[in-house]
């Protein structure tokens, strides 16, 4: 069975079409790769799937479950975690502070200093950093801390917004590293990027997205081997009607 299945999903803000008709399964222990260019309708998925927007249409099943509409708080706690883009932390506290918050939906919060530790062995840098505010750290150490956020919840699925965008490729090898690395021990991933052959190496399943919609979808190999998605991704934009 299926962990997460989106069943012709549609979010509209307003007049606005944010996804207009998104389709897809994440099966637990993989990882899929959410593709599209900018404006494709990938990152309002993810925050519908998250409870951050409320979707307009369509189903999203978690375990079986409707979760559509139900507040991102309550997502977390049924262990689904999103890790931003943009980071969205909170800047004017310490590394550390912003980790412990994402340990707060946390069944045994007496475990919340094992799972800090736990973060700290995956991003080394972030221990150096655990008393420097956030808004002060780099670029690539802000998406560390946006994913040991993630983490500190001890997540099922792992959602991940466009983890490369405007990071040095030192740093995006890094994170993919890490990204690997869980995907070894059995986390389950739907990662959004811009970046076909980034995600289609770590990925074992791909969906791309075209102005709201899914419009195409096999195993990364095959996606990465197809012409269409070149041309989907190169050859038409979004229209000026859809968001983000």
């Amino acid at each position: 069975m299926s962990n997460l299945r989106l069943q012709h999903l549609e979010v509209r803000y307003g007049d606005l079409v944010g996804v207009a008709d998104v389709s897809l399964e994440v099966k637990q222990g993989t990882v899929v790769a959410l593709l599209g260019s900018n404006g494709a309708g990938k990152t309002t998925t993810l925050n519908a799937i998250a409870g951050l927007v409320r979707k307009s249409g369509g189903a999203i099943e978690w375990e079986g479950a409707e979760i559509g509409g139900q507040p991102a708080y309550a997502v977390v706690r049924r262990g689904v975690a999103l890790s931003p883009e943009g980071w969205r932390l909170f800047v004017g506290q310490s590394v550390e502070q912003n980790l412990r918050l994402g340990a707060t939906a946390l069944d045994d919060k007496r475990r919340t200093n094992e799972v800090l530790e736990k973060v700290f062995a995956m991003f080394p840098r972030l221990k150096e950093r655990r008393r420097q505010r956030a808004g002060t750290l780099s670029g690539g150490e802000r998406q560390m801390l946006a994913m040991g956020r993630a983490l500190m919840s001890e997540p099922k699925l792992l959602l991940l917004d466009e983890p490369s965008l405007g990071l040095a490729p030192a740093i995006v090898e890094t994170l993919y590293e890490t990204l690997a690395r869980l995907h070894r021990d059995g986390m389950t991933m739907l990662i959004a990027e811009q970046s076909i052959a980034l995600a289609l190496e770590i990925a074992d399943y791909g969906y791309v997205l075209q102005t709201g919609r899914t419009v195409l979808d096999g195993p990364a190999q095959s996606l990465a081997d197809n012409s269409e998605v070149q041309r989907v991704y190169m050859g038409i934009s979004a229209t000026p009607a859809f968001a983000h």
